[in-house]
């Protein structure tokens, strides 16, 4: 997994490429820590580049999540696609995280 940010200090916005796997953990806990400190209002994902997910993907997901429970601004999930989307609705992550269509 590849991955970029853009915002600014109300809105980040991190786009997700590649596939999301097991393999990618430490890249992932790296993000989920870095928004722990993020004092903006909105952070988006943005997988409309995320080509696959597997089980520790969805896991990540959900690390994420938990690290943002009770933070100052929300988290949404946008432009999931295919694989990755029917991914996310099978697990259904709509009721977790919202989803940006």
């Amino acid at each position: 997994m590849e991955y970029s940010i853009r915002g600014d200090d109300n809105t980040r916005e991190l786009f997700l490429q590649g596939r999301l796997t097991f393999s990618d953990n430490v890249v992932f806990r790296k993000i989920v820590d870095d928004l722990k400190e993020y004092g903006g209002s909105k952070c988006v994902f943005d997988l409309s580049g995320l080509e696959f997910i597997d089980s520790a993907g969805l896991g990540m997901l959900m690390l994420l999540r938990d690290a943002t429970v009770g933070k100052s601004f929300t988290i949404s999930i946008r432009s999931a696609d295919g694989q990755v989307r029917r991914m996310l609705e099978i697990a259904k992550f709509d009721a977790l995280i919202p989803f940006e269509d």
